[in-house]
């Protein structure tokens, strides 16, 4: 992608503009924002609307090494960028490229890695959670969340008969050895234990939940179905796909002597996204994967942003990094996988044969895919976009939104008082917010409290 191109989209996870050279920490914090995610460009000479100011070329390299030694002096590790000029329309432009390092996390040295690692969100730096930097120290020692050991939940309280029979469909053998090749079981000082993936694959946490939702309208004001489902992760896909066929129409054609019968949106690329949705979402999160159907729309939001600084070009020309590796090697192993990086690829070819529009984005710490319904399904509203999947649908939300507007923050307890709701129900709320990508919560325990997503 070219310069004009880059300008014309605007800011983004890789893209950062600036009219001219900040003179707090907010460059730095851009260039470990970077560092810490997917590597990006920030330009200096570019104003917010995307217009083409330029910088004083007599002081440019002054600019330069001032530029040079602020990342050397400001962050560690060391981050090793490019600083080069561009000439766009007659107007000089400085360039600041970083790449993904591999010495995860990058932070701020005079605020301390606790406080001073920052990550690229969407078009936005946020301050990385005591979560987010362990993940990044993951990263870096290139192990994955679901193959360290579980010390919650003792191996012989797991049902390893789940797995067994999944192998028995395909008519391949397994036991308790193969489970412990495939880090499901580790062993440690002499004892077997469960690892995280095989508490995640037998449904032992929480968060192994897929919520289905068919509501009426192109809203969420009303549903007309509702069904949650808990488990084994076999089960819940396996339910989840049960409940988009009840609600997706089954047309009908004859193909020479016979009837064919078809969903409205091809099985197979439903199937696929959902069996994504699951394999790779991020577990050390407690949100839930979400499907919602609606007349005009079906949509998967899966938990967790892409991967290692993916990006959806990336994804798309069929690059594959795992998050959790243990189980996606148990689902390729079990044949639900054909091959790395195919999924998507396959998605769109379905899609498209069928005359489906689809679509993936990454939203925040959110992927959302969306598949468009045919039109006599119920016509789509003209300005369907990014705004359409994440759509205010309550009183309760708005009076949150404009109190966090007006104050910034606010905590569970003050919304109790605010709204006159229960704890839970507040709990409720604030979770449901937070998975369309509207708040964050920031802090833990009684100092956490929520703040408008992007915002520092």
């Amino acid at each position: 992608m070219n310069l004009k191109e880059l300008i014309s989209n605007g800011e983004n996870k890789q893209v950062e503009f600036k009219e001219q050279l900040p003179k707090n920490e907010s460059i730095v914090k851009t260039i470990i924002s970077f560092s810490n995610t997917s590597g990006g460009k920030l330009i200096i000479g570019i104003s917010d609307d995307r217009e083409v100011i330029g910088i004083d070329e007599e002081n440019i390299f002054e600019l330069q090494d001032k530029i040079s030694s602020l990342i050397f002096d400001s962050c560690y590790p060391n981050i090793l960028s490019e600083i080069y000029t561009l000439n766009l329309k007659g107007k000089l432009l400085l360039v600041i490229e970083v790449f993904r390092g591999n010495l995860l996390p990058y932070y701020l040295k005079k605020e301390g890695k606790n406080n001073g690692t920052y990550i690229r969100v969407g078009a936005t730096n946020r301050k990385a959670s005591f979560d987010n930097i362990i993940d990044l120290e993951r990263q870096r020692r290139n192990i994955s969340f679901d193959e360290e050991e579980n010390f919650d939940y003792p191996l012989d309280t797991f049902d390893l008969d789940i797995i067994y029979k999944e192998f028995e469909k395909i008519d391949k053998n397994c036991d308790f050895e193969k489970l412990t090749n495939m880090k499901l079981i580790k062993e440690l000082n002499g004892k077997f234990m469960a690892s995280n993936a095989l508490a995640i694959i037998l449904g032992r946490f929480d968060n192994v939940v897929i919520k289905c939702a068919r509501f009426k309208g192109i809203t969420m004001e009303t549903f007309i179905d509702k069904k949650e489902f808990a488990g084994n992760l076999f089960y819940v896909l396996e339910e989840s796909i049960k409940f988009l066929q009840n609600h997706l129409h089954l047309n009908a054609k004859i193909e020479g002597m016979r009837r064919v019968e078809e969903y409205e949106i091809p099985l197979l690329a439903l199937r696929e996204i959902v069996l994504n949705a699951i394999i790779h979402r991020d577990y050390t999160r407690n949100s839930d994967i979400k499907i919602a159907i609606y007349d005009d729309i079906v949509e998967i939001i899966s938990v967790g942003g892409f991967v290692n600084g993916l990006t959806i070009d990336e994804i798309s020309n069929g690059r594959s990094e795992l998050r959790n590796k243990v189980v996606a090697h148990l689902f390729k192993e079990l044949n639900f996988i054909e091959s790395w990086g195919s999924g998507v690829g396959k998605v769109r070819k379905s899609c498209d044969e069928k005359g489906v529009k689809f679509e993936l984005r990454e939203k925040g710490s959110f992927i959302e895919a969306v598949f468009y319904r045919p039109i006599s399904v119920g016509k789509p509203s003209d300005n369907i976009g990014n705004d359409r999947l994440q759509p205010i649908t309550t009183e309760y939300d708005r009076i949150i939104l404009e109190y966090l507007e007006e104050n910034r923050r606010i905590t569970r307890k003050e919304a109790t008082g605010i709204l006159k709701m229960g704890e839970t129900k507040i709990k409720e709320l604030f979770n449901e917010l937070i998975d369309r990508g509207l708040i964050q919560r920031v802090g833990a325990g009684r100092s956490t409290y929520y703040m408008l997503n992007g915002e520092e």
